[in-house]
């Protein structure tokens, strides 16, 4: 996608699994176990006497969330926390931020008018972090006590330090009644805005709250094997050699059972596997399967960056007739990683930076104007399929956002849709889950074009469960971000 756009709960609320307390650590130090792909996993080799302390993180953290209310991405606010902390308050930040709503509700039950921003934001750190013993990552009672220490260390909340020590104190001897108080409340109990939750219910009446609920989960770290290089069975034993267990997912897909490093993988330098979801890894099959790769085909990537699908769709065609790929990217420091991706694949592509709506600027100049046998449009999207990775999105996003990506959308299609090649096919797609930006899109498109068919797609994929079978190989259900696809022909005539 381009960047030029860009828990448990009583009374049948989404409840995520328990986890075992971790092991007492002294001064309250070391990472969070709480660890999932898109949540770098901690260093275990690390000393607990060499790790911060608890209520230095709870700084981060509130410091994160205070940026994030004001509209600031939580990759940008986690950029400005001090390298050394950065793994674990990026841990405890995406447990917050899945809770941020019960944490909201549980906030005005406890005050009358809300504190200062930095105050709340530690208070509300707290609340989302110990609500429910069950997935805190520390016990409560050490959670109270170390946010009430980062009050008092923080020059922003020292003054209110007397403040956030009697809320919490309260909320620990009050839990079950404050927690039954806040159930009234959609937004807590879902821990999404309320319009989202509202747009889910239309658009999806059978399944919004296993959308809400699979939001609320840590997604899997999955991998995408480089077909060039190894094979998934392969790769798969080359994981358990160093007690990696992984499980496979489609035909180049692992999904393994513990968040690590990429680092840490097996060939990873060597461009033997990628990191990428079993949704996004349809992409390339989609767009590529049923076309002549005996012979050269040219391909588009529009919004191409981070260059995983262009990747892919180098992987796939193989070692038949060379694939001419074009990656587009508007954005120059989004455009240099598609080739730094590139390089350590071993591949290539003409990668521009450009925006794929203005052809005029980039299709004669640097393509000769020739059209292409296949596009993919991977288009800017409210980014509302891919919240268990970047559980920032639900509260950065505004409902007014979908219109308006939705315009975009469209006028991409309009703008790709003559570069095509007779019976050539154009796959659109989102990780959106809003069906303003999947089907409806699409059958307006269709509507204003005659010479466009839709060729048997997958549709909207549902979070967190293989739904469509044929899409996402049915032998590990569940394990998959909210995308959308619709593969498009255009006619001969």
């Amino acid at each position: 996608m381009s960047s030029n756009s860009r828990p448990p709960a009583p009374n049948g609320a989404p409840r995520q699994s328990a986890h075992p307390k971790p092991t007492p650590r002294p001064r309250a130090t070391s990472s969070p176990r709480t660890s999932a792909p898109g949540e770098r996993a901690p260093d275990s080799s690390a000393h607990a006497a060499a790790s911060p302390a608890l209520w230095q993180l709870l700084i981060g953290v509130s410091g994160a969330l205070q940026a994030i209310r004001g509209g600031q991405s939580g990759t940008a606010a986690l950029a400005a926390v001090p390298a050394p902390l950065r793994p674990g308050v990026q841990a405890l930040l995406f447990q917050a931020l899945r809770h941020a709503g019960r944490a909201q509700a549980l906030s005005r039950c406890l005050v009358q008018r809300a504190p200062p921003p930095a105050a709340d934001a530690l208070l509300c750190t707290a609340l989302a972090l110990c609500w429910n013993p069950d997935d805190a990552p520390y016990e409560p009672f050490t959670l109270v006590n170390q946010a009430v220490e980062a009050a008092k260390k923080h020059p922003p909340t020292r003054q209110q330090s007397s403040f956030i020590n009697a809320c919490l104190r309260r909320f620990l001897r009050e839990r079950e009644a404050l927690v039954a108080r806040s159930d009234t409340d959609p937004v807590a109990r879902w821990n999404h805005p309320a319009w989202w939750i509202t747009r889910l219910r239309k658009d999806h009446p059978e399944h919004w709250e296993r959308v809400l609920r699979a939001n609320n989960s840590q997604a899997p770290m999955t991998l995408r094997i480089n077909a060039q290089k190894t094979t998934q069975a392969l790769y798969q034993q080359a994981l358990n050699a160093i007690n990696l267990e992984a499980l496979p997912i489609g035909d180049v897909g692992l999904v393994l059972q513990q968040a690590v490093p990429v680092d840490s993988l097996p060939g990873f330098a060597a461009g033997w596997v990628s990191v990428q979801d079993a949704a996004a890894q349809q992409a390339a099959p989609l767009l590529l399967q049923g076309l002549d790769l005996s012979r050269p085909l040219r391909v588009l990537d529009a919004c191409a960056a981070p260059g995983g699908k262009t990747a892919h769709l180098l992987e796939f065609a193989g070692a038949g007739a060379p694939l001419e790929v074009t990656a587009l990217e508007v954005d120059p420091n989004r455009a240099a990683r598609i080739g730094d991706t590139l390089q350590r694949l071993g591949l290539s592509a003409q990668v521009i930076v450009a925006d794929a709506a203005q052809t005029q600027d980039w299709w004669a100049q640097q393509c000769g104007g020739r059209l292409f046998d296949a596009i993919l449009l991977d288009a800017p999207c409210t980014a509302s399929g891919i919240v268990r990775r970047h559980p920032d999105v639900r509260w950065l996003r505004r409902e007014s956002d979908i219109a308006q990506l939705a315009g975009q959308q469209a006028r991409l299609l309009a703008a790709l849709w003559p570069l095509l090649q007779p019976g050539g096919r154009l796959l659109y797609c989102t990780c959106s889950v809003f069906r303003a930006e999947g089907d409806a899109q699409v059958q307006s498109f269709l509507a204003h074009n005659s010479d466009a068919q839709l060729l048997p797609s997958p549709g909207h994929l549902i979070p967190g469960e293989a739904d469509k079978p044929g899409t996402v190989r049915d032998n590990l259900t569940g394990e998959h971000d909210g995308f959308f696809y619709a593969l498009l022909q255009k006619s001969l005539q």
